[in-house]
């Protein structure tokens, strides 16, 4: 067990749902307040809580806990798993249960019985064993047992015994009535619902009554006694009903469930159902059915609880899944007042009793349920007032066919689960569960919308459970999911910390507690009864206690006054009570409460804190405190009038008195002040006393000019006013402030009589150490120490005419009231203020001076700007307007490019020519300004442009060229493509202008514009186009290895448009990804930036080969490094390999090959002439492919002949090449991969000749030797020369294989090619009603009775209408007898048992039961499991591995019948389009070569002996066919061979003509004549037999094409045959074409069309077929293997396409497939079978050799199709290969191995590792797929079983019952439960309604 809590913050979003209600995306949040504890046992099933102790059970799997509230383990039960079996009855003794295993127990039921006087109660808990019996446990510790039996009888059976079947239950008290078990006191009953079990006793009831207490012998706790009530029923297993909930409510318990509507539509309905609790009879039942609008017909999840004061039942419901009990996600809340249930359930009873069932419109309201045989009466109009709880006389079980409407209260995309609900304050809560593990909290308003206000995940994944239960303090939620039990607080109101916060949680548990300042429950706020006590935060117009003014606002700081408080929603106070007001830290001040007002006394000054520097106010903050608890807070302001004139020194009286805050001023103090009045009696007020700021003493102005130059002695005069208030004798002093120092002048004063003074401050030389034009300065009056304030603005500007002026031009420019001038003498000329300068002032300035002009040249056409710079370019801009000429040209002067006498910027104007010549810029009278640098007026020219197309994307790079390109700036030079810029990208030389084209929006021709300027250049008939985009389609491969140069081809379109195609990778240093991985969270910021800076990438250029192709070597990357992305840069687009092909480029190690010699790689490796060299070395195709090897042996080839992972086989040359390496003699062997060059060393090739020895020594060493060693040698030598031998033969065998496929390789492209054209037109069909499927009835015809000309299905019942009635009422009771499993499985022992049965017998009556129990599938599955096991049985005895192997018992028939109904769909939806692609594709290969009519050989197939070997001279012409299309005749081309016959130029006509049409709904050939029309007049008709026929002895030839000379592009016509023309019709079956037969005889003559057949018709059968043997049984000449390989080649796709769509498990395998499977795994594990080949034979025996084969054989059970011989014989090879894959033995070919094993011999590993993964995929996928195998099957019998002749079926079948009947009725009458059953009788009584059979009854 694990406690925690979630370490997630909690942040609650709340999402409006409007009435009536609406879907709604859920915003999840965890909450870190929710405790969890995991348990085994999973998954968990049942909570329930003692509401006395608050104590917690939790049933599951194996496992019972007891848990405290807080949800600590108390104590912990063991409850499985024991060896048990559905089939058999408790106890399990295993001799007498052979398929008892140890079972799992889940828990069904747990409930609490609360303890009463003569009881103690105690935990009732019952599982899935053992049938579903009960026992009792002590609810203060579960260990103990109070009760559990050892023995069971049957009524104590009380559980369903499947864990997928629900079980509910309630426990009641009610007076006990009989005298067996006290009499007068308490029975405490159990009473319990459980859905319908298809294993173990078939006759416990839904609804059954058990006994509690009291249990006196010989009565049993939780037995179902006689006279304890139950529902009975008739066939439970159709209504299939699902319970969600039991409640008991006033006097009557209410069972929730759903099931089948068998009244109505047959579909899933929720209903509720009631029944007295005292009645014992049951005689009260009644149900209804439960609407939820909106199509939500499944309950999932109930809890009664209460809204608006009246009990509700609340209801989780989901919309089922088709007509199905399977839930969707789609759910929804709703509820229903149980008022109204009761009245409509009243309603039901009444009209059943008094009104027949009927209604006052006459409709049926009310009838009798569960097939019993009861029926809706009138009785008199008081019977169910006399009769509340029904009676003996009164009808039941009553079902009402009204529905009690509901509209959901809320709706769902996530399935709910589980509901439980709350009242708060008045207020519905409904907390809800999900399958994804949330908990949503949902308010229930009273007009029943809901508003969805908070969602919790309480564990993700995990599906919460339908008991969902609220703590006994109501404050927490106990949610139960898969493997967890969660404890979730109700609502998080205590973590709200303020008003504002608590009152936006919009949680109807929540509210603001004024006085107590928190935010809390309703009930848990003491005063909330009073009004503004406690806020509720759901009511949008609450708001939080605030204040809404405060009076006075603000004070100074220096006093202290009465503050009022206005207060919006002031709770209400006793009069005992006070408010206290706290100014931020101070202590609390008393309050006065006057109403909404309240009045407080500010702080005293001294306690007020300090202010802050450089304010003059701050804020305190003002709370209503009541106890310790703040209520609401206000801000006052304090202030400082003394801080506001000193944070203003120049001018503090005007501060003090245009302060926002109440300040006067004291002139004589000089003091800002709250006061009203001085010490001196001198003040001046604001705003209360006129004229207020203006009456302060202040100088405003400047008599003198503001202008003071620097270097020259000047006087400045001031202005001032209001200085009579002044009256001592204290001096003025003017005060200048330059760079920080004061500078204090003597004033002067003079008064003048409109009371203002003028002072004059003594003459002074002002200088400054910065030399600029002008520096601002202050200056301002003192009087004493006294400073006068000074009108804000006014300042002394101080300035020096030298600074900046650095000619004459600039100096003139100076403003004049600067009075600056040029001074040509003193010591140098300078521009000095004009009475500085001691000679005459300049009035011209000498002439203009150039010294750059910019650009050196412009278009004659101008537009360009040139730029002149130099000096004394004039004064101003109209100096020089007119006065520019550029190489003799005026040039405009731009006002935005003039600078004062240093810069002029002209805009070119037009020469006309080419000219140059100098700049001269002229300036008033003055000479003009002539610059040394000539400028030059060019005609550019532009000559051509290279490429002259690129991609609409833009990127090409584009070379422009011509003459004189370099004229004007760069920045003046743009060029266009038509409107879209190219971006001039180099620098530009006089020839050649580089630019990159931009994007266009449009493709096209577009002109080259360059503009010089204005100038606009162009090329005369030269355009640029631009083209699609290039599309890449296909780039292979995607693997490389690290050393690149690998060619990835590239397929698309437009690539030739590419100027420059790029491959990059995008690389990453694998340091930066181990921080990642390290320290991913805390450094992932930082990680990003250190990838940033280290982001690389590699290129290599592409090479285009054409418009569609292009190849690319793969750039070599380190081993360093981790690829990041793979890309290609087609100029401006870039594709990323990903979004090609759907996957990442892979780059891997680099392959290794291993040298030659790898002892002594030194060493030469020997090498005998005429073998390969193999090569070691791994990992040599996980990159690298065989055709891209080159290895080279010297200076030759080493021709690669096969490459696999490990190896590399090389041929040589026959004689040994020369060495390329000039310092050795032996060649060595070089392999080339990409980039990578591999030298592996040297070889030798050994020599034939024997080196010369002396005959003396040769005799010694050879008599020597071999005395001593000649035995050994001989018998080793010959063991190892036949082991190699017979590898080398595989291996020589497998390159011989793969060598042909090589050469035909280039000829099977070409076919495919040719095929894939053909096929497009065909695809478009397919899928819709072109792929021509067979409905359901004949698809089961064929596959049920293959090869029977009228089935079962197509047949009537062939009796005298007399006999008619009688015989259909036997065959009906013989169908019941049938549904008794018993009677079904002696039934077919019996028959088995019996010599005369034979095997197609078998296969008849399994396909005979399967059409009659069709309607039954879950039944018929069940029997058919049931037989199953016994054969399992039989075969684990003797050899399991033959189990299913062939079709030799009724059973396995039974299997193929129920596979083919089972993928029926599978085919349909999946499989049927790639084999009808299949069987068209053979079928257009086949037809392209010659086929022979007579024998079916063809010239293109798979099947050896079915090979045309005979080289047939034949060629391809195209018939034109008249087809009439409506009233029109129009040609249509066919394409024929002339070698055909007229018959199968027919048959091609028709294909043709009826493309996409079934088989079944063609003419047929023989109806119709083909007529060749030549002229007008020329009708010839033409036939496969006539007179003109060519007859050479005792063979007479088919006519064809060629025997009547039809030249190419005839025109023929299919005409309808006329009936005198006597033609013989021939029957076939449907979708299959025979051709003639071999032996046919016509007037002593042989038939033959292509070849004779070799057979001599003399030679007796026997030897015909041997010497067939011999012919098929020799060695395949390689030109026929040749023909083979290229048929196989060419249908390669389309085989693959079929087995991958029937193995692939990307989708998931059909449900029979993993229910089937799962079937056979228990059944290995079941009889200890261990060994993975034998399971996997069992399923490759039941599913693919028994279905797939037959479907791959035999398309036409599937699809409307006609299969001729050679079609044929192309699919037995297909289908024997399928067949070897799904062997386990291993795939080796030799020379004698069958052709079929040669030509897939490459493939077959490969389609047996899918088989291999397709089986283990289903096994390791999660299993439990009963319930929807069951809804699947259900979904079947419902939706073919119409199309089933059922009574034909069971008339056959009583043909065998009546051929073997007394066999049958000794085997029934043996067996004992037979024989309670009478089964033995109900036969006889079925045969003598059939047949009149006289019997002993």
């Amino acid at each position: 067990m694990l406690a925690s809590s979630l370490p997630t913050s909690f942040l609650l979003l709340v999402l409006l749902l409007s009435h009536p209600s609406h879907s709604v995306d859920f915003i999840v949040t965890s909450d870190p307040l929710v405790r969890w504890v995991e348990e085994h046992g999973a998954p968990l099933s049942h909570l329930v809580l003692d509401p006395k102790v608050g104590h917690l059970y939790v049933g599951g799997v194996d496992h019972l806990y007891q848990l405290t509230s807080d949800l600590e383990m108390m104590s912990h039960v063991r409850t499985g798993p024991y060896l048990d079996s559905p089939d058999c009855l408790p106890p399990i003794v295993p001799q007498d249960c052979p398929s008892a295993q140890p079972t799992h127990n889940h828990n069904k039921l747990l409930l609490v019985e609360a303890g009463q006087e003569d009881s103690p109660g105690g935990l009732i808990v019952c599982g899935s064993l053992f049938q579903g019996i009960c026992d009792k446990r002590s609810l203060s510790n579960i260990s103990k047992l109070i009760y559990q039996t050892t023995n069971p009888v049957d009524t104590q059976y009380v559980a369903a015994n499947d864990p997928r079947v629900s079980t509910v239950a309630v426990v009641i008290n009610t007076e006990n009535k009989q005298a067996g078990g006290g009499a007068g006191g308490i029975l405490r009953l159990m009473l319990v619902g459980r859905g319908y079990t298809s294993k173990g006793p078939g006759d416990i009831p839904p609804i059954t009554t058990r006994r509690l207490s009291p249990v006196l012998p010989p009565r049993r706790a939780f037995s179902q006694e006689e006279d304890l009530g139950k529902l009975v029923v008739g066939s439970y297993s159709e209504y299939n009903n699902h319970f969600v909930k039991a409640v008991a409510h006033g006097n009557h318990v209410y069972f929730l469930f759903s099931r089948r509507d068998m009244w109505h539509k047959k579909e899933y309905r929720t209903y509720a159902s009631r029944l007295c609790a005292s009645d014992r009879s049951f005689y009260s039942y009644v149900e209804v059915p439960l609407l939820c609008h909106g199509g939500y017909n499944l309950a999932q999840g109930a809890w009664l609880g209460n809204h608006s004061g009246n009990t509700a039942l609340f209801i989780v419901m989901a919309a089922g899944q088709a007509s199905t009990p399977v839930a969707t996600g789609r759910s929804a809340l709703c509820a229903y007042g149980m008022a109204e249930l009761d009245a409509m359930l009243r309603r039901a009873q009444e009209v059943c009793y008094t009104e027949g069932g009927r209604g006052s419109s006459g409709q049926e309201e009310a009838y009798i349920e569960y097939a019993v045989s009861s029926k809706c009466l009138k009785l008199p109009k008081d019977s169910l007032s006399e009769y509340p709880c029904g009676g003996e006389h009164t009808p039941n079980p009553i079902a009402s066919t009204v529905p009690l409407q509901a509209t959901p209260i809320l709706t769902s995309a996530t399935q709910l689960t589980a509901i439980t609900t709350a009242t708060e304050a008045g207020h519905t809560i409904a907390f809800l569960g999900d399958v994804e593990g949330r908990l949503h909290k949902v308010l229930v308003r009273s007009d029943w919308s809901g508003y969805l206000y908070g969602s919790i995940m309480v564990d993700k994944g995990g599906v919460v459970r339908a008991d969902l239960l609220l703590d006994n303090s109501q404050k927490h939620v106990y949610v139960l999911t898969n493997r967890k039990l969660s404890k979730v607080p109700v609502s998080t109101c205590e973590r709200q910390t303020d008003c504002q916060s608590c009152l936006s949680l919009r949680d109807p548990y929540c509210g603001w507690c004024v006085l107590e300042g928190r935010c809390s429950r309703k009930n848990q706020c003491l005063r909330h009864m009073q009004p503004n006590h406690w806020l509720w935060s759901f009511e949008p117009t609450n708001q939080c206690v605030t204040v809404q003014s405060l009076m006075p606002s603000n004070q100074s700081k220096d006093e202290q006054t009465q503050v009022t408080m206005l207060v919006v929603q002031l709770p209400f106070l006793t009069e005992e009570e006070s408010l206290s007001c706290v100014f931020g830290l101070l202590p609390p001040q008393p309050a006065r409460v006057t109403a909404t007002s309240i009045s407080c006394q500010s702080p005293a000054p001294e306690l007020l804190p300090p202010m802050l520097k450089g304010s003059d106010h701050m804020v305190l903050p003002v709370s209503l405190v009541f106890g310790h608890v703040t209520i609401t807070t206000g801000h006052m302001t304090f202030y400082d009038c003394g801080a506001v004139s000193r944070l203003n020194q120049s001018s503090q009286c005007l501060a003090c008195l245009s302060s926002v805050w109440r300040c006067s001023w004291c002139p004589l103090d000089q003091l800002c002040t709250h006061n009203h009045s001085c010490a001196n009696h001198h003040i001046v007020l604001t705003q209360r006393e006129s004229p207020g700021p203006s009456s302060c003493p202040l100088v405003f102005a400047l008599q003198s000019s503001a202008l003071v130059p620097l270097g020259l002695t000047s006087t400045v005069v001031l202005r001032a006013r209001n200085l009579d208030v002044y009256t001592d004798e204290a001096q003025y002093v003017c005060v200048v402030q330059i760079e920080g120092v004061q500078i204090n002048l003597t004033a002067a004063v003079e008064r003048r009589p409109d009371n203002t003074h003028i002072f004059t401050c003594s003459p002074h030389q002002f200088q400054n150490a910065v030399s600029q034009l002008q520096y601002s300065t202050a200056v301002y009056l003192r009087r004493g120490e006294r400073r006068i304030d000074i009108s804000p603005g006014l300042r002394l500007q101080l300035y020096d005419c030298s600074a900046g002026q650095s000619d004459c031009s600039q100096c003139r420019a100076v403003p004049e009231e600067y009075g600056c001038v040029w001074c040509s003498e003193s010591p140098a000329p300078g521009c000095v203020y004009n009475q500085s300068c001691t000679s005459v002032p300049a009035n011209t300035c000498p002439p203009p001076q150039i010294t750059q002009v910019l650009p050196g040249s412009g278009p004659l056409e101008g537009g360009i700007l040139v730029t002149i710079t130099g000096s004394n370019l004039g004064m101003s801009y109209q100096d020089v307007v007119g006065g520019v000429i550029v190489a003799g040209v005026w040039c405009q002067p731009q006002p935005e490019g003039y600078q004062i006498s240093t810069r002029v910027v002209c805009e070119l104007q037009s020469s006309g020519k080419q000219r140059e010549g100098p700049v001269l810029v002229t300036v008033g009278t003055t000479a003009p300004g002539k610059s040394k640098q000539i400028f030059t007026y060019q005609d550019p020219q532009l000559l051509d442009l290279v490429p002259d197309k690129g991609p609409v994307s833009g990127g090409t790079r584009l070379t422009i060229r011509g003459r004189q390109l370099l004229t004007g700036q760069k920045s003046d030079l743009s060029a266009f493509l038509g409107p879209q810029p190219c971006y001039i990208v180099e620098e530009v030389t006089d020839s050649q202008l580089v630019c990159l084209t931009g994007p266009s929006n449009q493709t096209g021709e577009v002109s080259l514009r360059v503009m010089f300027g204005k100038a606009e250049k162009s090329i005369t008939n030269v355009t640029f186009r631009y083209l699609d985009d290039p599309v890449i389609t296909d780039a292979t491969p995607a693997e490389s290895f690290h050393e690149g140069g690998r060619v990835v081809m590239v397929t698309g379109i437009n690539l030739g448009v590419v100027q420059q195609p790029i491959i990059s990778v995008w690389v990453e240093p694998l340091v930066v990804q181990r921080v990642k991985r390290r320290r991913r969270l805390a450094l992932l910021s930082a990680n990003q930036l250190v990838f940033n800076r280290t982001k690389t990438t590699v290129s290599e250029h592409c090479s285009v080969l054409s418009s569609s192709q292009m190849t690319c070597l793969t750039p070599r990357v380190t081993p360093e490094v981790k690829v990041r992305g793979v890309w290609f840069q087609l100029d401006n687009v870039r594709v990323h390999y990903e979004s090609i092909k759907g996957k990442r480029f892979t780059y891997y190690p680099n392959p290794e090959l291993f040298p030659l010699n790898r002892e002594a790689p030194d060493v030469p490796y020997r090498f005998k002439p005429g073998g390969v060299i193999a090569v070691e070395g791994q990992h040599l195709t996980r990159a690298m492919s065989r055709q891209e090897v080159m290895a080279r042996l010297g200076n030759q080839e080493c021709e690669v002949k096969t490459l696999d992972n490990t190896h590399l086989y090389c041929e040589p040359p026959e004689i040994q090449p020369m060495s390329v390496d000039d310092g050795k003699e032996l060649p060595s062997l070089q392999v080339f991969m990409g980039n990578l060059r591999m030298d592996l060393g040297l070889v030798q090739y050994d020599s034939d000749s024997l080196s010369i020895v002396p005959l003396a020594a040769q005799i010694g060493l050879g008599a020597g030797a071999a005395l001593i060693i000649l035995s050994v040698l001989v018998i080793i030598l010959m063991y190892r020369r036949k082991s190699k031998q017979a590898l080398r033969d595989y291996k020589k065998v497998l390159l011989q294989l793969e060598t042909l496929e090589i050469n035909v390789g280039d000829q099977c492209r070409k076919e495919f090619t040719d095929l894939m054209t053909e096929m497009m037109d065909l695809s478009s069909d397919v899928g819709g009603p072109g792929l021509p499927l067979l409905d359901y009835r004949t698809y089961a015809e064929r596959v049920f009775f293959p090869g029977q000309q009228v089935a079962p299905l197509s047949r009537q019942l062939d009796l005298p209408e007399s006999r008619r009635p009688t015989v259909e009422q036997g065959l009906q009771q013989l169908n019941n007898l049938l549904n008794n499993r018993l009677f079904l499985t002696r039934f077919i022992h019996t028959l088995e048992a019996q010599q005369g049965f034979s095997q197609r017998d078998r296969g008849y009556v399994a396909s005979l039961l399967t059409i009659a129990l069709h309607d039954k599938l879950e039944y018929f599955t069940e029997v058919m499991k049931s037989l199953l096991q016994d054969l399992v049985q039989q075969y684990v005895v003797k050899n399991p591995k033959l189990m299913l192997r062939r079709t030799e018992t009724v059973v396995e028939k039974m299997l193929t019948n129920w596979m083919s109904i089972c993928l029926y769909s599978f085919l349909k939806e999946v499989a049927g389009e790639p084999l009808y692609m299949l069987y068209r594709a053979i079928k257009y290969q086949v037809d392209k070569g010659p086929v022979d009519m007579v024998t079916g050989k063809a010239k293109r197939t798979l099947n050896d002996s079915h090979l045309l070997r005979e080289d047939i001279d034949y060629c391809s012409m195209t018939l034109m066919v008249l087809v009439k299309n409506g009233v029109e005749v129009q040609p249509c081309p066919v394409k024929v061979l002339d070698t055909d016959t007229i018959t199968q130029v027919k048959d091609k006509i028709l294909d043709q003509v009826y493309r996409g049409a079934p088989f079944s709904q063609r003419p047929a050939a023989d109806n119709l004549d083909l007529e060749w029309r030549s002229g007008q007049a020329g009708h010839l008709t033409l036939s496969d037999d006539d007179v003109t026929a060519v007859i050479q002895g005792r063979w007479k030839r088919v006519n064809t094409l060629q025997h009547y000379k039809v030249p190419d592009g005839a025109t023929v016509a299919l005409i309808p045959r006329s009936q005198s023309s006597g033609a013989v019709n021939q029957v076939f079956q449907t979708g299959e074409k025979t051709p003639m037969l071999e032996g046919e005889e016509e007037e002593g003559l042989r038939l033959w069309h292509l070849v004779k057949s070799s057979e001599d018709p003399e030679i007796p059968k026997h030897r015909k077929s041997s010497m067939r043997e011999r012919e098929r049984a020799k060695a395949i000449p390689e030109i026929y293997l040749t023909r083979l390989l290229s048929m196989k080649g060419t249908l390669q796709k389309f085989v693959d396409d079929v087995f991958v769509a029937i193995l692939s498990t990307k989708r998931p395998p059909p449900i029979a497939v993993r229910f089937f499977f799962d079937f056979l795994d228990d059944m290995a594990e079941k009889h200890g079978i261990d060994d993975p080949e034998t399971v996997h034979i069992w399923k490759t025996n039941s599913l693919p050799l028994r279905f797939w084969v037959n479907i791959l054989k035999n398309p036409q059970f599937v699809l409307d199709v006609q299969i001729s011989d050679s079609i044929d014989a192309v699919l037995s090879v297909i289908a024997q290969t399928f067949i070897d894959s799904c062997t386990t033995s291993e795939h080796k070919v030799g020379r004698d191995s069958p052709v079929n094993k040669l030509l897939y011999a490459r493939e077959i590993p490969r389609y047996k590792q899918l088989v291999e993964r397709y089986y283990s995929d289903i096994h390791s996928a999660a299993s439990g797929c009963y319930q929807e195998m069951n809804s699947t099957l259900t979904e079947l019998s419902g939706s073919f079983a119409s199309e089933m002749n059922s009574l034909v079926a069971l008339h056959e079948l009583y043909k065998y019952i009546n051929k073997y009947y007394d066999q049958i009725i000794m085997s029934l009458e043996e067996d004992t439960s037979g024989q309670k059953m009478q089964l033995a009788y109900r036969l006889q009584q079925v045969a003598a309604l059939v047949e009149n059979k006289v019997t002993d009854l």
